[in-house]
């Protein structure tokens, strides 16, 4: 009996072993600062083909890039360093704050989208959100922390551009947690609308869908352990700030989009964001769209929605 108790014992110490080394080995891939190539790896998991569209937005890089450009710099609540890339237009009373998404940087996700700010009269800044880019940070933010910095960089755009400055908070994936998370907080009268594209609701749900679909893993205890990390190591629980909670206290109008076919973050996420909104919203579901597509699979229609918001938010007039 000693002898099946030990063996019994060893067993469940070598289980228990394996389940802490896959929680830290999931939380050093997910949580952590990313090393290079990493983007890669997270655009082979949304699985969305962007081959395709490789002509038009490099088509759309050529504007992107003739225009002018600032590099700018704030210091976080917490003491990080962080970076944007700023592009001013016309007398800077209209500002796009764009949100990138995870293991990507500003200037990257908003490529082809930025044609569109440009007609519209927008300056934009495009900040390498935390742990990411040229931005100083070990632990990623997910929207949880990047919240606060994204409030540091409407205060800079306020500190630019003047008290009459009128502003709208743009987010992919990542970045679309990010503006929804943001919502929450009492923001300034200048920020105006908020478009969220593919974002999740926490970091906790979308990890454990991940776990589910790619992995076939379930997320009991391995959630739980990198939840007990991450509030260690980078100050925050993985469900500490939801979208779908943070957005009952909207007060700006939004858009929320995702796509139908969206396997990393799942549709379901958006639906409950939406029905959660406090604020006038509207929400644009692109057919079969992967992961962050929408904007390439129907950019007429994306762009109407987005006509549609900033008619709403006052920055356009109807007869546009």
């Amino acid at each position: 009996m000693n002898g099946f108790v030990g063996g019994a014992l060893t067993v469940l110490g070598v289980m228990a072993a394996a389940e802490l080394g896959g929680s830290m080995y999931l939380y050093q891939r997910t949580m952590r600062r990313q090393k290079k190539g990493s983007t890669e790896r997270t655009i082979k998991m949304a699985g969305t083909d962007w081959e395709q569209y490789k002509p038009f937005i490099e088509k759309r890089k050529e504007v992107f890039l003739s225009q002018p450009l600032e590099d700018v710099q704030l210091v976080s609540h917490d003491g990080l360093r962080l970076h944007a890339s700023y592009i001013p237009q016309g007398d800077e009373k209209k500002v796009a704050i764009l949100f990138h998404g995870y293991t990507s940087e500003g200037m990257k996700d908003y490529i082809a989208l930025s044609d569109y700010y440009i007609k519209n009269g927008f300056s934009m800044l495009l900040p390498d959100a935390r742990a990411h880019g040229r931005s100083e940070g070990t632990y990623i933010g997910f929207g949880c922390l990047d919240r606060l910095d994204a409030a540091g960089w409407i205060n800079w755009v306020l500190s630019r551009c003047g008290k009459d400055v009128r502003m709208l908070l743009h987010g992919t994936s990542m970045g679309g947690a990010t503006v929804l998370m943001c919502s929450g907080l009492k923001l300034p009268g200048q920020v105006r609308g908020i478009v969220s594209d593919c974002a999740f609701t926490s970091p906790k749900y979308v990890f454990t869908h991940v776990l589910h679909s790619m992995y076939h893993l379930p997320a009991f205890p391995m959630i739980p352990i990198a939840d007990w990390m991450n509030r260690r190591l980078a100050g925050y629980g993985m469900d500490e700030c939801n979208a779908a909670r943070e957005v009952k206290k909207a007060t700006v109008p939004a858009l929320i989009i995702h796509g139908s076919g969206d396997t990393f973050v799942p549709c379901r996420m958006c639906e409950e964001i939406y029905e959660n909104y406090a604020g006038e919203k509207r929400k644009l579901i692109i057919p079969g769209a992967a992961h962050a597509e929408s904007y390439y699979k129907e950019t007429e229609r994306y762009e109407m929605a987005l006509d549609e918001l900033l008619e709403m938010a006052g920055f356009i007039s109807a007869q546009k």
